[in-house]
């Protein structure tokens, strides 16, 4: 991706920016990779038969390391706007599988497994429908969201930045719009669940 200024958005522009490494600075440390540890093996227990796994929005590459611990040997890709997560993720999935850009202009690759996890929530809602499209296109098998949740759409200040957080029914969306995704599985991770916390 090139300059800030050849954003859509002011959300893009954001994480892209000093926020986004900010972000970087909070999303490290063992408790978080314990979490996430937790959080996927719940919720890909139903997977069967996935050797490959892109994300979008994946930062330093947290989830996709609790992923490679779960699955040694999967293949992984991560998509990052923000060019400092993106030169960690490259230390840690290799330089190869790392697509720096917006979610918004690049092509992911096929893969068994494509995952969103606290990404979606942080982008307007006029793009989520090409954001859908290009997350149903790319997965040969499953697609995992996890965002917070709300029936309605509500807009929530995030970090003291106006229209920086939206929730939603992002997985009822996505499959109103594609009948080809069937539900396998879905469930709630609460902040203050005493072993495994949910985090933002």
């Amino acid at each position: 991706m090139g300059e800030a200024n050849t954003y859509k958005t002011a959300q893009e522009k954001l994480w892209a920016g000093e926020f986004g490494k900010d972000y970087v600075a909070r999303k490290k440390g063992e408790k978080l990779l314990s979490s996430n540890l937790a959080f996927f093996s719940r919720f890909l227990r139903q997977m069967r038969g996935a050797s490959s796994c892109v994300e979008f929005g994946a930062n330093i590459g947290m989830n996709l390391k609790a992923l490679r611990l779960l699955y040694p040997h999967m293949d992984v890709h991560g998509i990052e706007i923000n060019g400092k997560a993106a030169k960690e993720l490259s230390q840690s999935i290799g330089s190869e599988n790392v697509t720096l850009g917006s979610i918004l202009e690049v092509d992911p690759p096929k893969c068994d497994l494509a995952l969103i996890k606290g990404v979606l929530i942080h982008m307007i809602p006029d793009v989520l429908g090409s954001v859908y499209e290009k997350m149903v296109n790319c997965t040969r098998r499953y697609l995992l969201v996890a965002e917070y949740y709300n029936p309605s759409l509500v807009t929530v200040k995030y970090r003291g930045q106006d229209d920086s957080l939206f929730k939603r029914d992002f997985a009822g969306e996505i499959m109103n719009r594609y009948p080809v995704m069937a539900l396998v599985d879905y469930g709630f991770v609460y902040c203050r669940d005493p072993a495994f916390p949910g985090t933002t």
